[in-house]
């Protein structure tokens, strides 16, 4: 016969009783425990999750009152909001009975028991213990879920073969739940690649939570992915769940991940390969189920040789990659990206609708982006604010005249030639959809001399 897996705690004083209770409740389910002092339960609850925990009522000789099992209810609801109490005592008294249940208790039984009654009992509250944690589980989430409440999805605008090579990705890599890792200078939108990888899968009707670990400090980390316990430092004032539990069933989004130090690492990656978090002030595991999806503008792979970035770690994140090109090399979606931010600022501000002249698109385009499409954002904003014209001239963006006097054809932000060669190849490669023999012969290189150059840029 199969055993329940669940976890159950019995408190009675009376050894006997104990014995009992673990002899026949170990046949059904997978682990029972058994304590005959209620003063350790606060020290069993700080290490273990039990799904239903039996306890007496009264624990002093010829005591009859049930104020001891009241008190002790009182603390195991204190530690474990969500915990199962089912009473127990030699008395039967049904106005004591009542008032467990309005003190907390879930349920009430007479000693000595029938067997068939007390696993009756135990296997119909467990049902009641999953709704407790579901509901715990909302309340948590609702919380977290308060400081990004007002950011709003968009959807990716880009219809550039680099960017429908990205949503494709995206697409493919959405229905599994395997690890991903995007790459991607400052300002290419990776959150919203991310986003879009969480509205495809399965996941899609539960959280995302979003964390920007380069703004997080490494004092503040644990605290603020694990969680911690009331009184686990001085301004613990209540237990809190941290963003990996909060996730859970949904998406966690790990962005600025290069940029952790080593110890910090660490601890990420023990999370990731356990599934498991400890709350910070104790030593209880709380299970994660989470899709991960990671992101860096950073190399992560050449700072894995410097030994920066723990390879182990980097192995566990990017199952699938997915590189989000910068806006130098999707020059032909600036038009539809400034007609989107048009259309949003101008409804922003009240104003007319605004478009810009064939002059200005041409002038966008030639523009290097260094700020990508956080900065092509800023610019259209800035003109509708700054011009009082319908139409938007060249003049009416603040554009740096650096790239003017750039060779035709260079749109990169700076003359390195292996940055230049670097950017050469991967539009090539985009071109020809990574045929490296059509690829590598418009380069005039032969297929060996390109695959040496794909390792060396990590392309």
């Amino acid at each position: 016969m199969d055993k329940i897996d669940a976890k159950l705690l019995v408190v009675d004083d009376d050894q006997d009783v104990l014995l009992a209770a673990k002899l026949f409740l170990k046949q059904h389910f997978a682990i029972v425990h058994t304590e005959k002092d209620p003063k350790n339960i606060s020290n069993l609850l700080a290490n273990e999750n039990y799904d239903i925990i039996l306890l007496d009522m009264n624990f002093s000789k010829d005591a009859t009152s049930g104020k001891e099992g009241f008190h002790w209810l009182n603390i195991i609801l204190e530690i474990d909001p969500a915990a199962v109490v089912i009473f127990i005592t030699g008395y039967g008294d049904i106005e004591l009975a009542v008032q467990g249940i309005k003190e907390g208790a879930t349920n009430f039984l007479l000693k000595p028991w029938e067997n068939k009654k007390l696993l009756a009992t135990i296997t119909a509250n467990l049902k009641v213990r999953e709704s407790k944690k579901e509901l715990e589980d909302l309340r948590t989430k609702q919380k977290v879920l308060i400081a990004d409440q007002n950011q709003s999805y968009r959807e990716i605008i880009g219809s550039s073969h680099s960017m429908q090579q990205v949503l494709q990705a995206a697409q493919k890599v959405a229905i599994t739940d395997a690890n991903v890792l995007i790459l991607g200078e400052n300002g290419t939108g990776k959150e919203l690649v991310a986003r879009a990888i969480h509205k495809a899968s399965k996941r899609k009707d539960e959280v995302f939570i979003s964390v920007d670990l380069g703004a997080i400090s490494e004092t503040l980390f644990e605290s603020e992915l694990f969680g911690f316990k009331k009184g686990a430092f001085t301004d613990a004032r209540e237990d809190r769940a941290g963003r990996f539990e909060a996730a859970n069933k949904g998406t966690i989004f790990l962005d600025e991940i290069g940029n952790l130090s080593l110890s910090l690492q660490s601890k990420l990656l023990s999370v990731l390969q356990n599934r498991k978090v400890i709350r910070l002030g104790t030593n209880k595991e709380i299970p994660i189920d989470i899709r991960l999806i990671c992101a860096t503008n950073m190399p992560l792979y050449q700072m894995v040789k410097d030994n920066k970035f723990r390879q182990d770690l980097l192995y566990r994140i990017n199952t699938v990659e997915v590189k989000v090109p910068p806006l130098r090399e999707r020059v032909e979606d600036i038009p539809q990206l400034v007609d989107h931010f048009l259309n949003i600022y101008c409804k922003k501000y009240n104003t007319p609708l605004k478009r810009v002249s064939s002059a200005t698109v041409k002038r966008l385009e030639k523009h290097s982006w260094p700020g990508n499409i956080r900065e092509i954002q800023h610019s259209v904003e800035r003109a509708i604010i700054m011009s009082e014209a319908v139409v938007l001239e060249p003049n009416d963006f603040f554009i740096s005249q650096m790239d003017e006097d750039k060779p035709e054809g260079i749109s990169g932000s700076s003359f390195n030639l292996e940055d230049t060669e670097k950017i050469l190849i991967r539009k090539v490669i985009d071109k020809y959809g990574g045929n490296i023999s059509k690829a590598s012969k418009e380069l005039g290189l032969t297929r060996a001399s390109l695959y040496r150059r794909i390792e060396k840029y990590d392309l």
